[in-house]
């Protein structure tokens, strides 16, 4: 068995996207959509988002066009953003689909239900949205790009966020 310091499935140099790879260099904090109820919840690691201050306030974000998450909050109308931190790199993952979630998904961590889907006990920082216009849902590159309208806001006291760049997380020095 030979372990290689790369990434195994990564594409040759020559043939990754610069795009993607000019993104990967901009860096984000990790946020966790959920949506739904009971068994009809559905989860998505997202970095590719945007927060707007205003009245009201819009959380615009880049979601997987077929993801479960995608279709339940064109299904509900709403959503939690929560924000992740450095101990939540394997629920990242897991949400993401890189890590096995045996039971399913929501098995990992302790939920709460609000009236815009579950959300961690844990989280520091979460807002729950609903979609300014299901009709304005369209598709951007290889994503879909949903504008949702703040209706709560919960910031706890301690914040260390997960950070991902370069296709990996990395600590935020401060």
């Amino acid at each position: 068995m030979t372990i290689h310091s790369e990434h195994p499935f990564q594409a040759a140099e020559a043939d990754r996207d610069p795009v993607r790879r000019l993104r990967g260099r901009v860096g984000a904090t990790v946020s966790l959509w959920t949506s739904g109820t009971g068994i009809e919840r559905a989860g998505l690691t997202v970095s590719s988002y945007l927060v707007s201050p205003g009245e009201p306030a819009h959380i615009l974000g880049l979601l997987h066009p077929e993801s479960a998450l995608l279709e339940r909050l064109l299904d509900t109308g709403t959503a939690v953003v929560q924000l992740l931190e450095w101990r939540d790199r394997e629920l990242a993952d897991v949400f993401a689909g890189l890590f096995p979630a045996p039971g399913g998904r929501f098995r990992r961590g302790t939920w709460e239900q609000t009236d815009w889907g579950p959300v961690l006990t844990t989280a520091s920082a979460w807002a729950g949205v609903r979609l300014a216009d299901p009709a304005l849902h369209r598709a951007v590159g290889w994503s879909d790009l949903v504008d949702t309208v703040v209706e709560s806001v919960v910031i706890e006291a301690q914040y260390h966020p997960l950070v991902h760049r370069r296709g990996r997380y990395v600590r935020p020095v401060g």
